[in-house]
């Protein structure tokens, strides 16, 4: 790119919200060049979070959930077409149909996709769904309409979860299966994790942990499952909600730092190369984007959230068009929130990120609580059950670096302060990234390798 920051070529990879959003950004901050979205969905961006809850209810049809635009955005919309590739030398993004776009600069913003499940053969069975799209959910609902005998619900994560309630709450009869010790454990650690389990047997779900799903059954139909534990159950419809997969399959061999847990980025939201090497003409944003956060000793996050995927776009964008010294850092407190069998669940901070937990307002038993995180010796992330006021004191004490456990003081705190392990998954024993090697010695000759997966 020659001249101004705010002329010249931009494409954006990824029309959901974090595209949407850093494109009006870029319009905000006086962007007067050309701007590309490119979107593998036919549809114009649309909001996600309300697919496994108003949507599945009912209330809102899956074609309805749409995303209020701040400002016309005067872009060039290449919807329905999917990126397979990108020449960082030649500045070109290879489109699925032969186009080839050319880019001054680029935003990765591609986001996730549902994880399918791993026998192509029983995920291709009628009854066997995964929730994503807006498609996906206008699927869901149409069986779900139709009333099933039972909903096997495969995960209990937050979707799972959300998805369990839903169909508990249209009266069907639901089991899921989770291989953890509890639902939400990977998320929000065992305390709280005991405490969803509770609830949903309460509510009636089939709650199965500690066993995995190890066939589906059916012949061209879903007809059942069959579990670890040897035992075996009817159902007509199976939700597979095991996590997402990052989109960035299309940056295979482009060079760039990408990988399964997403493309790494600085504070700043430009991407690395595979030898650590940050770019200053690729930027990544949302779900898709691995970035390194001071709060959380510069441990590089991928996080799944609405409120992330809208301020790192904006950031993004505006240091797509400002020079070094104007530019900014993505230092947001991550924050989300989830509804599921009556409970308003909300989160700052990151409780991963931790080694214990505290109940520091409410109580367990009456499942309106605030629990806190902390590791050590500093508070890390907050949850609040059905006490979603007072998250807003907590994110100073994360933001500020408070001592673990907080200060008592809160009137209602009835359960025991004493901290207890966070029983959140150790990240040591995750295995997502490529293996890399260095060839030869002398500095000029030094290679990276990515090692096939073994």
């Amino acid at each position: 790119m020659q001249g101004e920051p705010r002329e010249g070529r931009i494409v954006v990879v990824g029309a959901s919200l974090a595209g949407l959003r850093a494109a009006e950004t870029l319009r905000d901050e006086g962007f007067v060049g050309s701007l590309t979205l490119i979107g593998d969905e036919p549809h114009p961006p649309y909001d996600r979070p309300p697919l496994s809850k108003q949507v599945l209810l009912g209330r809102v049809p899956a074609d309805k959930t749409g995303l209020p635009r701040r400002r016309d955005v005067d872009a060039h919309w290449k919807l329905g077409v999917r990126a397979t590739s990108l020449d960082p030398v030649g500045k070109r993004v290879l489109l699925a149909d032969g186009e080839e776009v050319p880019f001054d600069r680029l935003l990765i913003a591609t986001g996730t996709r549902a994880r399918p499940w791993p026998n192509p053969a029983e995920a291709a069975m009628d009854g066997v769904f995964t929730l994503r799209t807006g498609e996906d959910a206008g699927r869901l609902v149409e069986r779900l309409d139709a009333g099933p005998e039972r909903v096997l619900v495969i995960g209990a994560g937050f979707t799972g979860s959300e998805i369990a309630s839903a169909c508990r709450e249209r009266g069907l009869a639901v089991t899921v299966a989770e291989r953890g010790p509890a639902p939400l454990v990977g998320a929000l650690g065992g305390t709280l994790g005991a405490l969803a389990a509770k609830l949903q047997r309460a509510h009636g779900v089939d709650l199965r942990c500690g066993v995995t799903v190890t066939a589906l059954e059916g012949n061209g139909r879903l007809t059942g499952a069959q579990f670890s534990d040897g035992t075996r159950i009817d159902a007509d419809v199976a939700v597979v909600a095991l996590g997402a997969v990052r989109n960035t399959g299309w940056l295979a061999e482009t060079g760039l730092a990408a990988g399964p847990r997403g493309v790494t980025c600085d504070a700043g939201c430009r991407a690395f190369d595979m030898y650590g090497i940050v770019t200053d003409d690729v930027f990544a944003a949302g779900d898709v984007a691995r970035f390194p956060h001071p709060l959380f000793e510069y441990q590089l996050l991928s996080l799944e959230h609405w409120g992330n995927a809208v301020a790192q776009a904006e950031v993004a964008a505006h240091n797509m068009v400002n020079p070094g010294p104007r530019r900014r850092p993505h230092l947001t407190v991550p924050a989300f929130w989830s509804s599921q069998f009556g409970l308003n669940i909300k989160s700052v901070g990151v409780p991963t990120f931790s080694d214990q937990v505290v109940i520091a307002q409410g109580s367990l038993k009456d499942a309106r609580l605030v629990a806190v995180y902390g590791y050590r010796g500093r508070v890390t992330a907050a949850v609040s059950v059905n006490q979603a006021k007072s998250l807003e004191y907590y994110q100073r004490l994360i933001e500020t670096a408070a001592p673990f456990p907080p200060a008592p003081g809160a009137a209602d705190q009835l359960d025991s302060r004493a901290p207890v392990p966070s029983d959140v998954p150790d990240p040591k024993m995750l295995s997502h990234g490529p293996t890399v090697a260095l060839t030869g010695h002398l500095p000029d000759r030094r290679l990276t390798l990515v090692q096939p997966a073994r």
